[in-house]
């Protein structure tokens, strides 16, 4: 795969239901080259999770310090405790010519978007509404008051496909990594991003 002299921060979100998780996790097994963003939390570690491995875990003094200092691409309270992205993580990468991938919900991808434009936006959407219904009445736990909620959001977080820069459709796993794959090559051949190739003429 060509590669630029620094790396691509590629942001993956999509609205729920789409797979995210499951494409993310067999991207990162086909492609060892991409980098996992590792997001900082307040909550305690959970039996077999690692400090820089799983989450930066940190204090919510030291969280909120992050915040007023504009150390993080996006963050958000969830159920009490902090999450986010480390600035200096994805930035030190970054620097080091690796690409990072960044998983993340539509709302965290647009703070991203504010912060680092620079970013590849991929938003990715199950093949149609029929099969968004069956993923999400497929996992046994959603009552029918609960599906209409988590179906309704769904249909509304799709009218945000418009502020990504690419829309992958995850019909099967392994064609949905491909597209990413494909992203990936396409971004580092830009014109825009070897423009220092002129200097050699």
């Amino acid at each position: 795969m060509t590669r630029s002299r620094s790396g691509i921060l590629f942001v993956l979100s999509g609205p729920s239901g789409a797979g995210k998780g499951t494409v993310c996790g067999a991207l990162m097994q086909r492609t060892p080259e991409l980098s996992l963003s590792i997001s900082a939390t307040t909550r305690a570690p959970r039996p077999g999770e690692e400090h820089g491995e799983n989450y930066f875990f940190t204090s919510r003094s030291e969280f909120e310090e992050k915040i007023a200092n504009n150390q993080l691409l996006e963050w958000a309270e969830v159920y009490g405790n902090y999450y986010g992205t480390p600035r200096d993580f994805v930035e030190q990468k970054l620097a080091q010519g690796q690409d990072v991938l960044l998983e993340i919900d539509i709302q965290g991808a647009m703070q991203v978007k504010h912060h680092y434009p620079t970013g590849v936006f991929l938003f990715l959407v199950p093949p149609s509404a029929t099969e968004l219904k069956a993923r999400i009445l497929g996992r046994g736990t959603e009552s029918e008051e609960s599906f209409r909620k988590r179906f309704g959001a769904a249909r509304q977080e799709l009218q945000m496909m418009r502020e990504y820069n690419y829309v992958v459709v995850n019909d099967v796993v392994e064609a949905a990594c491909q597209r990413i794959e494909a992203v990936i090559e396409a971004e580092h051949l830009s014109v825009k991003r070897n423009l220092d190739l002129l200097l050699d003429w």
